[in-house]
Protein backbone atom coordinates (compact mmCIF):
# COMPACT_ATOMS: atom_id res chain seq x y z
CA UNK A 1 0.00 0.00 0.00
CA UNK A 2 0.90 3.14 -0.67
CA UNK A 3 -0.48 5.95 0.76
CA UNK A 4 -2.11 5.11 4.54
CA UNK A 5 -4.82 7.22 4.12
CA UNK A 6 -7.32 8.31 1.26
CA UNK A 7 -7.74 10.95 -0.67
CA UNK A 8 -3.74 11.93 0.18
CA UNK A 9 -3.09 14.97 -0.98
CA UNK A 10 0.19 15.33 -2.44
CA UNK A 11 1.65 19.29 -3.20
CA UNK A 12 2.36 19.82 -7.03
CA UNK A 13 5.51 20.46 -7.40
CA UNK A 14 5.93 21.81 -3.43
CA UNK A 15 3.07 24.02 -3.06
CA UNK A 16 2.07 24.61 -6.80
CA UNK A 17 2.70 24.98 -9.98
CA UNK A 18 4.36 28.23 -10.94
CA UNK A 19 5.02 30.73 -8.06
CA UNK A 20 2.10 30.82 -5.31
CA UNK A 21 2.61 32.85 -2.44
CA UNK A 22 2.04 30.71 0.93
CA UNK A 23 -0.67 32.02 3.97
CA UNK A 24 0.63 34.62 6.35
CA UNK A 25 3.58 35.23 3.63
CA UNK A 26 4.59 38.34 1.83
CA UNK A 27 6.30 36.10 -0.62
CA UNK A 28 5.86 33.93 -3.41
CA UNK A 29 7.98 31.07 -3.55
CA UNK A 30 8.68 28.98 -7.13
CA UNK A 31 7.78 25.80 -7.87
CA UNK A 32 10.51 22.67 -7.51
CA UNK A 33 12.45 24.54 -4.94
CA UNK A 34 13.13 23.46 -0.75
CA UNK A 35 10.82 26.97 0.27
CA UNK A 36 8.06 25.63 -1.72
CA UNK A 37 8.30 22.28 -0.69
CA UNK A 38 8.09 23.48 3.01
CA UNK A 39 5.59 25.56 2.26
CA UNK A 40 3.20 22.53 1.11
CA UNK A 41 4.20 20.95 4.56
CA UNK A 42 3.33 24.01 6.53
CA UNK A 43 0.22 23.68 4.71
CA UNK A 44 -0.74 20.01 6.00
CA UNK A 45 0.63 18.27 2.99
CA UNK A 46 2.53 14.84 4.19
CA UNK A 47 3.65 14.12 0.76
CA UNK A 48 4.91 16.36 -2.03
CA UNK A 49 6.19 15.84 -5.82
CA UNK A 50 8.89 16.99 -7.49
CA UNK A 51 9.93 17.18 -11.07
CA UNK A 52 13.55 15.50 -12.11
CA UNK A 53 15.50 15.23 -14.98
CA UNK A 54 19.49 15.12 -15.52
CA UNK A 55 22.31 17.54 -16.56
CA UNK A 56 25.05 17.26 -18.53
CA UNK A 57 27.34 16.24 -16.18
CA UNK A 58 24.92 13.80 -14.99
CA UNK A 59 23.65 15.08 -11.95
CA UNK A 60 19.70 15.15 -11.32
CA UNK A 61 18.13 18.49 -10.44
CA UNK A 62 14.71 19.78 -10.12
CA UNK A 63 12.66 20.95 -13.31
CA UNK A 64 9.74 20.61 -15.08
CA UNK A 65 10.57 21.75 -18.48
CA UNK A 66 13.53 20.94 -20.25
CA UNK A 67 15.02 24.17 -20.37
CA UNK A 68 15.53 26.92 -17.43
CA UNK A 69 13.67 29.97 -17.31
CA UNK A 70 16.61 31.32 -19.68
CA UNK A 71 16.40 29.16 -22.13
CA UNK A 72 18.84 26.91 -21.71
CA UNK A 73 18.94 23.28 -21.63
CA UNK A 74 18.90 21.77 -18.73
CA UNK A 75 20.59 18.63 -20.62
CA UNK A 76 23.40 20.84 -22.14
CA UNK A 77 24.37 22.45 -18.36
CA UNK A 78 26.24 21.18 -15.66
CA UNK A 79 24.37 21.36 -12.39
CA UNK A 80 25.99 23.80 -10.82
CA UNK A 81 25.32 26.33 -13.91
CA UNK A 82 21.94 26.26 -13.97
CA UNK A 83 20.45 27.44 -10.87
CA UNK A 84 18.23 24.40 -9.99
CA UNK A 85 17.99 22.65 -6.81
CA UNK A 86 19.57 19.38 -6.82
CA UNK A 87 17.63 16.40 -5.96
CA UNK A 88 19.87 15.32 -3.59
CA UNK A 89 20.55 18.53 -1.55
CA UNK A 90 16.16 18.66 -1.32
CA UNK A 91 16.38 14.36 -0.24
CA UNK A 92 18.41 15.80 2.45
CA UNK A 93 16.92 18.99 3.76
CA UNK A 94 13.51 17.44 3.99
CA UNK A 95 11.94 15.64 7.20
CA UNK A 96 12.00 11.79 6.79
CA UNK A 97 8.28 11.77 7.53
CA UNK A 98 7.68 13.35 4.30
CA UNK A 99 7.25 11.47 1.69
CA UNK A 100 8.13 12.26 -1.87
CA UNK A 101 6.62 11.62 -5.48
CA UNK A 102 9.32 11.47 -7.72
CA UNK A 103 7.98 12.81 -11.23
CA UNK A 104 10.77 11.71 -13.86
CA UNK A 105 11.68 13.68 -17.11
CA UNK A 106 13.47 11.54 -19.47
CA UNK A 107 14.95 13.93 -22.01
CA UNK A 108 15.80 13.48 -25.65
CA UNK A 109 19.05 12.33 -25.11
CA UNK A 110 18.31 9.29 -23.36
CA UNK A 111 17.39 8.22 -26.90
CA UNK A 112 21.18 8.00 -27.71
CA UNK A 113 23.43 8.02 -24.56
CA UNK A 114 25.33 5.30 -22.76
CA UNK A 115 22.66 3.17 -20.66
CA UNK A 116 24.80 4.27 -17.98
CA UNK A 117 24.06 8.12 -18.57
CA UNK A 118 20.41 7.76 -18.80
CA UNK A 119 18.33 9.50 -16.32
CA UNK A 120 16.89 5.90 -14.90
CA UNK A 121 20.27 4.64 -14.51
CA UNK A 122 21.75 7.93 -12.13
CA UNK A 123 18.41 7.72 -10.08
CA UNK A 124 18.69 4.27 -9.12
CA UNK A 125 21.07 4.75 -6.47
CA UNK A 126 19.94 7.85 -4.92
CA UNK A 127 16.47 6.10 -4.51
CA UNK A 128 17.76 3.05 -3.07
CA UNK A 129 19.47 5.06 -0.40
CA UNK A 130 16.52 7.44 -0.12
CA UNK A 131 13.90 4.36 0.16
CA UNK A 132 15.37 3.48 3.41
CA UNK A 133 14.65 6.70 4.86
CA UNK A 134 11.64 7.98 3.55
CA UNK A 135 8.44 6.76 1.89
CA UNK A 136 8.78 6.87 -2.24
CA UNK A 137 6.79 7.07 -5.05
CA UNK A 138 8.26 7.09 -8.62
CA UNK A 139 5.79 8.35 -11.71
CA UNK A 140 6.63 8.79 -14.76
CA UNK A 141 5.03 9.86 -18.75
CA UNK A 142 7.83 7.06 -19.69
CA UNK A 143 6.85 3.42 -19.34
CA UNK A 144 10.12 2.11 -20.68
CA UNK A 145 12.26 3.61 -17.39
CA UNK A 146 9.44 2.80 -15.31
CA UNK A 147 9.81 -1.10 -16.89
CA UNK A 148 13.83 -0.31 -15.88
CA UNK A 149 13.25 0.51 -12.44
CA UNK A 150 10.33 -1.94 -11.99
CA UNK A 151 13.75 -4.29 -12.18
CA UNK A 152 16.22 -2.28 -10.49
CA UNK A 153 14.17 -1.05 -7.42
CA UNK A 154 11.96 -3.65 -5.84
CA UNK A 155 10.41 -2.19 -3.33
CA UNK A 156 10.24 1.12 -4.49
CA UNK A 157 6.06 1.84 -5.88
CA UNK A 158 6.30 2.73 -9.50
CA UNK A 159 3.00 4.98 -11.19
CA UNK A 160 2.21 5.26 -15.11
CA UNK A 161 1.55 9.81 -15.31
CA UNK A 162 -0.87 9.66 -18.37
CA UNK A 163 -1.37 13.39 -20.07
CA UNK A 164 -4.48 15.25 -20.68
CA UNK A 165 -7.41 13.61 -21.91
CA UNK A 166 -5.51 10.40 -22.34
CA UNK A 167 -8.31 7.47 -22.35
CA UNK A 168 -8.77 5.60 -19.00
CA UNK A 169 -9.57 2.78 -21.03
CA UNK A 170 -5.57 2.66 -21.93
CA UNK A 171 -3.98 4.00 -18.78
CA UNK A 172 -5.88 1.40 -16.25
CA UNK A 173 -4.79 -1.92 -18.07
CA UNK A 174 -1.11 -0.41 -19.40
CA UNK A 175 -0.26 0.52 -15.70
CA UNK A 176 -2.07 -2.82 -14.98
CA UNK A 177 0.36 -4.95 -17.72
CA UNK A 178 3.64 -2.99 -16.99
CA UNK A 179 3.20 -4.84 -13.60
CA UNK A 180 3.44 -1.12 -11.93
CA UNK A 181 1.87 -0.24 -8.64
CA UNK A 182 -0.24 2.73 -9.28
CA UNK A 183 -2.01 5.20 -12.25
CA UNK A 184 -1.85 8.94 -11.95
CA UNK A 185 -4.95 10.38 -14.22
CA UNK A 186 -4.84 13.95 -15.19
CA UNK A 187 -8.34 15.48 -13.97
CA UNK A 188 -8.73 15.94 -18.34
CA UNK A 189 -8.84 12.25 -17.85
CA UNK A 190 -11.76 11.50 -15.86
CA UNK A 191 -14.40 12.98 -17.46
CA UNK A 192 -15.75 15.74 -14.76
CA UNK A 193 -14.52 18.75 -16.52
CA UNK A 194 -14.45 17.42 -19.91
CA UNK A 195 -17.75 14.91 -20.65
CA UNK A 196 -16.82 12.13 -22.51
CA UNK A 197 -19.55 9.67 -23.24
CA UNK A 198 -17.55 6.78 -24.18
CA UNK A 199 -15.64 7.20 -20.67
CA UNK A 200 -17.39 4.34 -18.03
CA UNK A 201 -18.77 6.16 -14.86
CA UNK A 202 -15.60 7.56 -12.88
CA UNK A 203 -16.17 5.48 -9.43
CA UNK A 204 -15.92 2.07 -12.24
CA UNK A 205 -13.34 2.99 -13.57
CA UNK A 206 -11.45 3.72 -10.55
CA UNK A 207 -12.83 0.35 -9.36
CA UNK A 208 -11.29 -1.63 -12.30
CA UNK A 209 -7.76 0.20 -11.45
CA UNK A 210 -8.01 -1.24 -7.46
CA UNK A 211 -9.26 -4.77 -8.99
CA UNK A 212 -6.23 -4.93 -11.67
CA UNK A 213 -4.38 -4.16 -7.68
CA UNK A 214 -3.54 -0.18 -8.63
CA UNK A 215 -3.68 2.75 -6.48
CA UNK A 216 -4.92 5.43 -8.21
CA UNK A 217 -3.92 9.17 -7.93
CA UNK A 218 -5.64 12.37 -9.51
CA UNK A 219 -3.59 15.19 -10.81
CA UNK A 220 -4.57 18.80 -10.88
CA UNK A 221 -8.00 18.64 -9.32
CA UNK A 222 -9.24 22.39 -7.59
CA UNK A 223 -10.44 22.44 -4.39
CA UNK A 224 -14.13 22.81 -5.68
CA UNK A 225 -13.90 19.47 -7.54
CA UNK A 226 -11.60 17.80 -5.13
CA UNK A 227 -14.56 16.00 -3.02
CA UNK A 228 -16.52 14.49 -6.05
CA UNK A 229 -12.88 12.65 -7.22
CA UNK A 230 -12.83 11.38 -3.40
CA UNK A 231 -15.87 10.02 -3.72
CA UNK A 232 -14.72 8.64 -6.49
CA UNK A 233 -12.35 6.25 -4.60
CA UNK A 234 -9.19 8.08 -5.86
CA UNK A 235 -6.35 7.25 -3.08
CA UNK A 236 -4.58 10.37 -3.57
CA UNK A 237 -4.46 13.98 -5.64
CA UNK A 238 -1.41 16.28 -6.65
CA UNK A 239 -2.97 19.15 -5.93
CA UNK A 240 -1.99 23.17 -6.74
CA UNK A 241 -4.24 24.12 -3.95
CA UNK A 242 -2.90 22.34 -0.93
CA UNK A 243 -4.56 24.41 2.01
CA UNK A 244 -7.50 24.70 -0.24
CA UNK A 245 -8.07 21.03 -0.83
CA UNK A 246 -7.57 20.03 2.53
CA UNK A 247 -10.30 22.54 3.32
CA UNK A 248 -12.32 20.81 1.17
CA UNK A 249 -12.20 17.31 1.73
Amino acid sequence: MIFDSTPTVIGHRGFGSGALTPPGSDAAVAENTLESLLAAIGAGASWVEVDVMRTADDDLVLRHDPTTPTGDYVVELPASAGGLPRLEEIFDALPPEIAVDVDVKTVLEDAVDAPSRRTGALLVPLLKREAARRRLLVTSFDPALLAFLRDELPGVPLGLLTWLRFPLWHAVPAAAHLGLDAVALHTGSCGLEHPDTRLRPLDHCVDVAHKAGLETIVWCPTAETAPAYAAAGFDAMVVNDVPGVLAAL
